[in-house]
């Protein structure tokens, strides 16, 4: 009965942007905007009956959807740099040189949990760095993929991380005889070509050339 009575109240606070004091007669308005955030389908949930309907049409006002961190890998040289950056200043740390092949690494992993599972694993490494570059347990990376089963992934993700993988084998050298372009069997232009459809940056966040 609480509940059910928790979620009336919810739902008209969303609706009209009022309530009641519990125990009192006058009406309260808010001008406030709520923000919500899942990492389950609700309207899969709506349709099997899991999830509310009348809820999740009044809180699906303007959904967003964040693609997970292996689909937007480009993303993670920032955001290193940013937690980095971050644990640092709270540790009264120096640390502010990351190595390219261990960029490169980050950048290659799948990151099951996502953002806080990079933001959990660069605090560890700046714990455990003794100077300014950072030294990160790369080896906790290759444990993890060997013990949970590696996510679905799309056409476009497959193609992704064979081409980033085979980045890193060649050092990031695309042309030549030893180069990215010559393992996958394409001329170089169109190597970099599709580097910059993926948006696949080098770990210093510049576009190879």
């Amino acid at each position: 009965m609480l509940l059910c009575a928790s979620r009336i109240a919810l739902q008209r606070v969303l609706q009209k942007q009022e309530f009641e004091i519990l125990g009192s007669i006058h009406t309260q308005r808010v001008n406030v905007r709520l923000v919500a955030a899942t990492n389950q389908d609700l309207k899969q949930m709506v349709a099997q009956k899991q999830f509310r309907s009348d809820l999740y049409f009044r809180l699906n006002i303007f959904p967003i959807a964040v693609p997970p961190l292996r689909q937007r890998r480009e993303d993670i040289p920032l955001l290193v740099e940013a937690f980095v950056n971050d644990c640092s200043r709270r540790m009264n740390r120096r640390v502010d040189t990351v190595p390219v092949e261990m960029m490169a690494a980050l950048m290659q992993y799948a990151w099951p949990g996502n953002v806080r599972e990079l933001q959990n694993f660069v605090e560890r490494a700046v714990i455990l760095s003794p100077g300014a570059t950072l030294r990160a347990p790369l080896e906790s990376l290759r444990w993890a993929e060997q013990v949970s089963p590696a996510p679905p992934v799309t056409l476009g993700e497959a193609e992704y991380n064979h081409i980033l993988k085979t980045l890193i084998e060649t050092n990031w050298v695309i042309g030549g005889p030893k180069g990215a372009a010559k393992r996958l069997g394409v001329n170089r232009t169109t190597l970099n070509s599709k580097m910059r459809k993926l948006g696949l940056l080098r770990p210093n966040n510049t576009v190879a050339a």
